[in-house]
Order: C-alpha cells, then sequence, then structure tokens
C-alpha cells in the first residue's frame, strides 16, 4: 500500500471520529437550555409605589367674575407676591360710581324728610299735651257752670257758653290726637324710605365694590387669564363667572400625584416619599402621605368612575394621592411635574430574591415533570377546563441542584423595586434561575440546564 494511500486512510478515520464525537456532544447539548443565575440573599427591603403627577399649593383661590363691566386696570402680574386686600384687578367703574352718589343724595334727602317728620311728630304730641290741658279747664268750667246754673246763680246765657266752651275743648283733643297718630305714620314711612334708601345704596356700593377685585388670601399670582380690555361676565345660576386669575398660596406645598388602582391599597396617610420635580433635577425633597382619595379617577377622562357608566369597561383607574413636602423650596411654582416613591413598607435583613426570577407554572404542568410525562409542548387551556384544579397557576423559581431545574413553589412577601420577598420555600444562598426571560418562558421542570452569566451580546440587526 502506498504512503499517500494510508495518510488518506488516517485522515478519514480522524474525520469520522471527530463526526461522531462531535454529533454526540450535539445530542447530549440539544435539550440543555443556556440560563442565568443568581443567589438568594438577605438585605434590607423596600416596597415603593411610584406615582406621577404635578405641584400643587395646599390653599388657592380661583378669582371668577362677580360683576360685569371692562378691564381697565391690571396692576399684578404672574409671579407677583400679593397680600390678602391687595388690589388684582380694576373694572370701568363710571355708572357704578355715579348711582353710588346719586343714591348717596338720595339718603340725605331721606334723612332730611326724616327729621322734619320727627319734628312734626314732636310738635304734635305738644299739641296733644296742650288740647288736653284746655279739655279739663273746660270740664272743670262746664262742671261749675251746671252747679251755678242749678241755683239760678247765672244767666242761661253764660251756661250755654260754658257748655259750647267743653264741647270744643272735647273736639280740638280728639283733632290733636289724630294729629299725632298722622305725624307718627308720616315719621314710619319717612324711616321706612330711608331705611330702602340705605339698602339700595349698599347695593350700589357692592357693584361698586365688584368693580376692584381684591386678593382673598396672602399667596403669589400662579396666572392671570384675563387682559385689559376684555369683558367681564358674572356667574349665573349654574355657570360660573369669567375666570380671571388663580391665587396660591406656597406656604404649604403638595404634590398631587395619581397611583394606580393596584397600588393604592398599600398607600396610607403618614407615610413618607421622596419627590422629585422635573424643573429642580438631582434633588430629592422629602413629604409624608397626607390625603389617600377614596374614589377612583378614569385615567382617560380623568373624571370620578361613579360619574360615568363604566359597568361594562376595562378601562384603567388611578386615585388621587397627596404628598405635602416637608421642606420646598421657594423657587416652586403650580403645575410643575414631579414623580414620587411612596415608601409603603420596610424590612431588614429578609431573604431576597430579583423579581424576573418569579416564574408561575399550571399544577398540571408540575405533576407531568414529577411523573416524567411532560410534553415539549404546552397547550392553551380551553375556557371550559381553565378553572380546573390542574390549570391553576403555582408561584415559583426555578432552583438549580445537579445541572437540572427544579421548580420550587414560594411564598412572597413585599417587593422593592428590583427584588422581592421570600417568606417561604428558599434558603440564603440557595443558587436559582433568574434569566433570560424566554428561556424562564419556556423552562420546564427538570430540564437540564448550563449557567451561563456572560453579558448577552447585542443584536446589531435589531437595532438597525
Amino acid at each position: 500500500m502506498k504512503t499517500w494511500q494510508k495518510i488518506g486512510i488516517a485522515v478519514g478515520g480522524l474525520v469520522a471520529l471527530g463526526g461522531i464525537g462531535w454529533y454526540s456532544i450535539y445530542k447530549s447539548n440539544q435539550n440543555v437550555v443556556s440560563v442565568q443565575s443568581g443567589r438568594v440573599l438577605r438585605q434590607d427591603l423596600t416596597s415603593l409605589v411610584t406615582a406621577s403627577g404635578e405641584i400643587r399649593p395646599q390653599n388657592y383661590t380661583n378669582v371668577l367674575g362677580e360683576g360685569m363691566g371692562k378691564i381697565t386696570d391690571i396692576p399684578v402680574s404672574e409671579g407677583d407676591k400679593v397680600k390678602r386686600g391687595d388690589v388684582l384687578l380694576h373694572l370701568e367703574n363710571i355708572q357704578p360710581g355715579a348711582d353710588v352718589e346719586a343714591q348717596q343724595a338720595q339718603i340725605d334727602a331721606a334723612t332730611a324728610g326724616m327729621k322734619g317728620a320727627a319734628a312734626n311728630y314732636d310738635s304734635a304730641i305738644a299739641t296733644l299735651a296742650q288740647r288736653q290741658s284746655d279739655l279739663d279747664k273746660a270740664k272743670l268750667d262746664w262742671q261749675r257752670s251746671q252747679m251755678l246754673f242749678k241755683e239760678e246763680l247765672i244767666s242761661k246765657q253764660d251756661y250755654d257758653a260754658s257748655k259750647a266752651s267743653y264741647a270744643s275743648a272735647v273736639a280740638a283733643f280728639s283733632s290733636a290726637q289724630a294729629q299725632l297718630e298722622s305725624s307718627r305714620a308720616a315719621r314710619e314711612q319717612a324711616r321706612y324710605t330711608l331705611g330702602q334708601a340705605r339698602a339700595v345704596l349698599a347695593h350700589q356700593e357692592d357693584v361698586l365694590r365688584k368693580t376692584t377685585y381684591r386678593s382673598p388670601i396672602d399667596g403669589i399670582v400662579s396666572y392671570i387669564a384675563v387682559r385689559v380690555g376684555e369683558n367681564v361676565v358674572p356667574g349665573i345660576q349654574n355657570a360660573s363667572g369669567s375666570f380671571l386669575m388663580t391665587i396660591s398660596d406656597m406656604s404649604v406645598v403638595t404634590a398631587e400625584v395619581k397611583v394606580d388602582e393596584t397600588d393604592i391599597t398599600n398607600v396610607k396617610e403618614g407615610q413618607s416619599a421622596d419627590v422629585t420635580i422635573d424643573a429642580i433635577p438631582d434633588k430629592i425633597f422629602k413629604g409624608h402621605v397626607s390625603e389617600v382619595g377614596e374614589l377612583a379617577i378614569l385615567r382617560t377622562s380623568g373624571s370620578a368612575a361613579m360619574t360615568e357608566t363604566t359597568a361594562n369597561t376595562q378601562e384603567a383607574r388611578d386615585f388621587k394621592v397627596v404628598i405635602t413636602l416637608d421642606s420646598p423650596p421657594s423657587s416652586l411654582r403650580p403645575g410643575l411635574s414631579v414623580t414620587a416613591k411612596i415608601q409603603t413598607a420596610q424590612k431588614q435583613n429578609v431573604l431576597t430574591i430579583p423579581i424576573q426570577a418569579l416564574a408561575e407554572r399550571t399544577q398540571k404542568e408540575l405533576d407531568d415533570a414529577k411523573h416524567g410525562t411532560g410534553s415539549n409542548v404546552t397547550l392553551a387551556a380551553s375556557r371550559n377546563d381553565a378553572d380546573s384544579p390542574d390549570k391553576k397557576e403555582v408561584q415559583g423559581v426555578f432552583l438549580v441542584r445537579n445541572g437540572k431545574a427544579e421548580f420550587v413553589p414560594i411564598q412572597t412577601g413585599i417587593t422593592g423595586v428590583t427584588d422581592i420577598e421570600v417568606i417561604g420555600g428558599l434558603h440564603e444562598g440557595d443558587m436559582i434561575v433568574t434569566g433570560s426571560f424566554k428561556a424562564l418562558r419556556s423552562l420546564k421542570p427538570g430540564a437540564t440546564v448550563k449557567i451561563d452569566n456572560s453579558t448577552p451580546k447585542i443584536d446589531e440587526t435589531t437595532n438597525s
């Protein structure tokens, strides 16, 4: 046999042996799943609820139109600090001012009439007293004349004169009484006229007052919605008046955020929170929860869920949570965007695992793996048997033992940013499968695994 033939046979044998080796390695690795691993650790854990919203003062007021007129002057600008009673805006006041002056003249006239009526009443009282005295004297003269006429000491003429004088005194007294009642009525009418004039003046002064708007609180002018020359319309019935401006008291500042309905049960008043403000980057402000809303708010419309028919919809809902800032900076303005991290729970030295390590498997999958009857294809549960005990989801993690992934049910506690507390089912130092997501999604209990904790390569074709 020639040399080159011997060499060919040797090379062919080596190739055959290499192929057999490669095939055996390929078959042995065909059912091996490459996974990432981690350890069960003991550490401090803080449960956070993250929500976004905006800065709002605890106390603010919207200045609305009370009277009708054209704006002639706005002596303040947005951002100005104002005290209670400071002038904010002027309306045209020529007609209201003239009405007040005219009505004041009416009051002066009514006051003079009141004084005249009171003087007439006092005069009528004096006249009545005089007529009473005249009546008493005429009565005595008439009684004396009767006695003297019986004794025939006076003439018939004197007797008749005395009788006439008494009758005249009675008539004069009655007339004085009537005059007194008339004077009293005139005085009361003058009093009512004066009161009515004063009421009209109060109304006219109120109309004039509503042409000058003053700040009802101490604060800053956070928003002005009108300009000089525009007309202001007052509110009628259920319609509010023209919106003029907003005054905000920034002495107590809050962050009003919206918390998802799945997290609201963990939020309580008094819990501490870290607030970040987009306008003030790289700085965290401390605060505490001061109010937790009781009514759900629809995420799309922003209205209360009870005010709309949503029984047949699955629209997401939020709840309003108010966080009071402990030491707000003076540069804050209403409406600034914020993000709040509310600390709902905190535990020290607890067992934790990465959140991404959690997996769910049906009871049937676990039973099949235990008896070695599992299938490589997981069929979706039908609508009729989805609630059966075999289809119940079991939460757990995959432990790595002797090169295999063993599914272990666990009980969890509070959830942190990246980790979750383990109450039972694992021990400190246990190796668990933490990724990848694709591997965890399809990993079956009892599968052979290979640990690969190298940094995943970025698929350039995906990013292009």
